[in-house]
């Protein structure tokens, strides 16, 4: 008998048309699989059982007494009516209070003599201990009904489990409230001992996990707290283990995809390149690279993740596996998330490859390539001739923004994708370049290096990631500088807010130059979003507002994020008066923009005031101050990233970190800890404890976050491993899961069309 469809059919058969709507609309649950899987988010008991005479103020409690007096009281000359009943457990009285209609029920069932148990809130009424409205349970028939069979006394285990039950609180919607989620569960529960368990016996037997329906019943309906953990603790394994599959299937996959082994040839443009290096490699650099290598010399595409601290070196880790692609006959593809960054990209690989970039030019050194830009805003010739260069293999390597995707964008023989600050691109994009490898008609997967800055703990590597393989650089070129960071509280110190104008001022007296960040372009309520974030100044203030609610942009409420044009005036006008300030954002004209990152790289502008459009790749050496303006409306991540544009050269660097949240709130410590330390990881495991799951994986894995019913990935890092290895040996063993039907079952439920499709893609 195939029991699979019981948990497939529609709610709409089991509770009727109107709730199932509801709950298809609101709650995203269709069939009664889902609704099982639509787990409780916390438990409420109805209390410990409480002597009357040890009754804590405004607590909840449960206690068992017997009824001593009942009495009905009018009022408002008799339209209004009150139930006083005082209760006795021996040690003390308490007194029960019913107003209006709700007096009825309760003045037929407690009548003089009657034992039960009541929870509610403790208050105080005329100094006396009451509880107004409390909930009970009746424990026996009325003492003057003596043939009820009902009236003897419960036992002790009666009223403990009454008293200790664990009501469960649903996920609710305004148009659904947790009790008929409740009620609906009931409905649907005893389908759950037809759940398909899609864990090995072997899997499950040897960690003493209970079986699926036996967890899907204590979850919803615990006893006691055990089963809530033995329920918890399978649950969160099926979670894990079946995405793990699903992306250990994935990267199995990958081996079999044909690609073209590149290895570097022997005295090419890789080694004229190293020879012109005016520093050696860092052991981490020299260790990445090597991993980086050996996957490039496979004729299966490499898929590997390369995350690093700020300032690490990771360009020139990309530009070193480039180059080798380029000795071993392809080319390489740069994907950068905004103009400014594939600009950036473009000036820092020419300057640190020289000649070797002017391949086919007059000058070019014998190894050398041709080093093309392509984005979205070039002029039609040079556009023209950028494209004719990849198609025609002149170019080795291109660097650029979505402009690469385009259909019209061909390549002699595309080796290598690197992609710079993933979490930008959406996975459509990243597999439309890789789509572009192969010669002719013969199509091969290019290998893929996927770039990041924000470190990503270890198992938000392996969750959203999880199809990747990682490397990481966590330690910093010699030479780097410390950067000092500091909380500016300008509203509580203004003059902590001049001093920083002032400090400005000796950086730049000093021969160096500062940035100035602001969350808000400015001069328009209407904003345009910045390029590469999608996101818009009704958007951030949306943001800004949300934060407000836990603690971060304290102020969202009071005033709009300062704005880049407002800032830059001010400044120049007031503080920092005589000084060359430019501005800098998504909105200007893409020649502009280039023309001012051109000016400040070369030192003919002072300081700089910009949106986020610099918080990643731009490597100015002797800019050394930064000020971070509302620094409470960004992400820890994201101020670590912006701090990590200062200090880059031999100079110390400095960040100051402005703010109007008080000093006890979420923002301030938030802030405290980014100037408390430069450890990238850290402060993500910071940043991490602060946001919701969903925030952490983010929008673009969306099939895989709303998989994520019970299992934490910032805390349940033990089991995402063992399930990890765990799923690594199953695929090894049986890649179609043709021995574990069940587990298939449960993959195809997790991975729906639009779940395949990110896995496909990832």
């Amino acid at each position: 008998m195939d029991l699979v469809p019981v948990l497939e059919e529609p709610l709409k058969k089991v509770l009727g048309s109107a709730t199932a709507k509801v709950m298809a609309e609101h709650l995203d649950l269709h069939t009664v699989g889902d609704l099982l899987h639509h787990y409780p988010r916390r438990y409420a008991e109805r209390g410990e059982l409480t002597r009357l005479a040890e009754l804590p103020l405004d607590e909840h409690v449960t206690v068992v007494a017997q009824v001593e007096t009942a009495r009905v009281l009018r009022f408002n000359g008799g339209s209004g009516q009150r139930l006083e009943v005082v209760i006795t457990d021996g040690s003390g009285r308490l007194q029960l209070v019913f107003f209006g209609r709700g007096v009825h029920k309760p003045h037929k069932d407690l009548l003089p003599g009657t034992r039960a148990m009541f929870a509610g809130k403790v208050s105080l009424f005329n100094r006396k201990l009451q509880l107004a409205h409390p909930a009970y349970e009746l424990l026996r028939a009325r003492p003057d009904d003596p043939d009820d069979p009902e009236s003897a006394e419960p036992t002790e285990h009666a009223v403990d489990s009454w008293a200790g039950a664990l009501i469960p609180i649903y996920p609710a919607t305004a148009k659904l409230e947790s009790w008929k989620i409740a009620k609906a569960v009931d409905a649907v529960l005893p389908s759950a001992r037809d759940a398909v368990d899609p864990l090995p016996p072997g899997l499950r037997d040897g960690r003493a996990l209970v079986p699926l329906p036996e967890a899907l019943l204590k979850i919803h309906r615990p006893h006691t707290k055990a089963d809530i953990e033995d329920a918890r603790a399978r649950l969160k394994w099926d979670e894990a283990f079946v995405l793990q599959v699903a992306l250990a299937r994935r990267r199995f996959a990958e081996t079999q995809l044909p690609a073209t082994a590149r290895r570097p040839t022997p005295g090419g443009v890789l080694d004229a390149f190293d020879a012109k290096l005016p520093f050696t490699l860092t052991e981490g650099q020299r260790k990445v690279t090597g991993e980086i290598f050996d996957d490039l010399a496979i004729e299966h595409p490499m898929h590997r993740l390369l995350q690093g601290e700020v300032g690490s070196g990771k360009t020139l880790v990309a530009l070193r596996a480039m180059l080798a692609v380029v000795d071993a006959g392809g080319q390489a593809a740069m994907l950068a998330p905004t103009e400014v960054l594939a600009q950036q990209h473009h000036r820092s690989v020419t300057e640190m490859m020289g000649e070797l970039a002017e391949g086919g030019m007059l000058g070019g050194a014998e190894h050398a390539t041709k080093v093309v830009l392509l984005t979205g805003s070039m002029g039609v010739a040079a556009r023209r001739q950028a494209l004719l260069d990849l198609v025609t293999g002149e170019a080795g390597i291109v660097i650029g923004t979505h402009a690469l995707i385009e259909d019209k964008v061909q390549f002699h023989d595309l080796g290598l994708v690197v992609v710079d600050e993933q979490h930008r691109f959406g996975v459509e994009q990243r597999d439309a370049l890789r789509g572009k490898g192969g010669t002719g008609d013969e199509k091969r997967t290019p290998h893929t290096l996927v770039m990041t800055a924000t470190p990503i703990p270890r198992t938000v590597a392996m969750t959203v990631f999880g199809d990747l393989e990682t490397s990481v650089l966590d330690q910093l070129p010699a030479g780097r500088s410390p950067i000092a960071s500091h909380v500016v509280p300008a509203a509580d110190k203004p003059h902590f807010l001049s001093r920083a104008w002032e400090r400005v001022r000796e950086e730049v007296a000093k021969g160096h130059q500062a940035y100035v960040v602001c969350p808000r372009i400015g001069d328009s309520d209407d904003e345009a979003a910045e390029p590469g974030t999608g996101k818009g100044a009704k958007a951030k203030a949306k943001k800004a507002s949300s934060e407000a609610e836990t603690g971060a942009g304290a102020d969202a409420d009071k005033r709009p994020p300062l704005a880049v044009l407002d800032v830059a005036e001010g400044l120049a006008a007031g503080p920092l008066q005589g000084l060359r300030v430019e501005v800098l954002h998504g909105r200007m004209a893409p020649d502009d923009k280039d023309a001012v990152m051109r000016r400040f790289s070369a030192g003919e502008t002072d300081v700089l005031v910009a949106t986020t459009v610099i918080e990643v790749g731009v490597n100015v050496p002797n800019a050394t101050a930064m000020v971070i303006m509302d620094a409470d409306r960004f992400g820890v991540s994201q101020l670590h990233q912006l701090r990590g544009r200062v200090g880059r050269g031999s100079a110390p660097g400095l960040c100051l970190l402005v703010t109007e949240a008080p000093e006890a709130s979420p923002a301030r410590t938030r802030l405290n800890a980014v100037a408390s330390t430069q450890d990238g990881f850290e402060l993500s495991r910071i940043d991490l404890e602060q946001r919701r799951e969903g925030d952490v994986l983010g929008q673009a894995q969306s099939g895989v976050r709303s998989s994520l019913r019970m299992l934490a990935v910032i805390d349940d890092e033990e089991i995402i491993a063992e399930a990890r290895e765990e799923a690594v040996k199953v695929v090894a063993a049986d890649p179609e899961l043709t021995g574990l039907p069940a587990l298939r079952t449960a993959l195809d439920a997790l991975l729906d069309a639009e779940r395949e499709q990110y896995l496909e893609k990832g």
